[in-house]
């Protein structure tokens, strides 16, 4: 069966983002690369040939471990910008956000795109929901693990965003992803009874 591939993550029908800040596409090599789909599989050109791996792919399934903070943050703005499928758009940005977790006490200013991309990964699957729905042979059915969203929500309640929280762990919910929504909606409430 045929994916549906996209020039770059913004042209994915209900997304909302409109594209990479400070990249321009037309100086990535690899942007302008238009796979072939004969017999009704993506095949992207390579130096090899052929491959089934899109731009973007390659670039979500890199080492990230080796990149600067910077870098990483650059890296992940260029990969959003490549052809690629929806997967390969969710598993760049989540990650991007586990690298940016797991550094977060050597480089806490990172958190702040761990933000940015864990946001950008919820409006990709919510415009996209196949992306992180489970075959329907899989004996499970229902959704895969979405780390960055688990990541994203564990950062907002650590920092004591928890209306945010709250907010985003109902969209979270949509995709199998389920943290603690009740003790959210305590910390809520405390919340609102002190206030009043």
């Amino acid at each position: 069966m045929l994916d549906m591939w996209y020039p770059r993550m913004a042209d994915i029908p209900g997304i909302s983002f409109t594209g990479s800040p400070g990249i321009k596409r037309s100086e990535l090599s690899n942007a302008g690369v238009r796979p072939r789909t004969d017999h009704g599989y993506i095949a992207w050109p390579s130096a090899s040939g052929t491959t089934s791996a899109s731009p973007a792919h390659d670039r979500a399934f890199a080492d990230l471990s080796r990149l600067s903070r910077g870098e990483l943050v650059r890296w992940v703005w260029e990969g959003l910008e490549l052809p690629g499928l929806p997967s390969d758009y969710h598993f760049l940005l989540q990650g991007a956000v586990k690298q940016l977790w797991s550094g977060h006490r050597d480089a806490p200013e990172g958190l702040h795109f761990l933000e940015v991309f864990g946001y950008l990964d919820l409006a990709l699957i919510e415009a996209a929901p196949q992306t992180v729905r489970l075959p329907d042979t899989h004996p499970t059915g229902g959704f895969v693990h979405v780390t960055s969203l688990e990541l994203l929500l564990s950062l907002l309640e650590r920092e004591g965003a928890v209306r945010e929280a709250l907010e985003l762990s109902g969209r979270a919910a949509k995709f199998g992803v389920l943290h603690r929504r009740v003790d959210l909606k305590a910390k809520v409430a405390s919340l609102d009874e002190e206030q009043a």
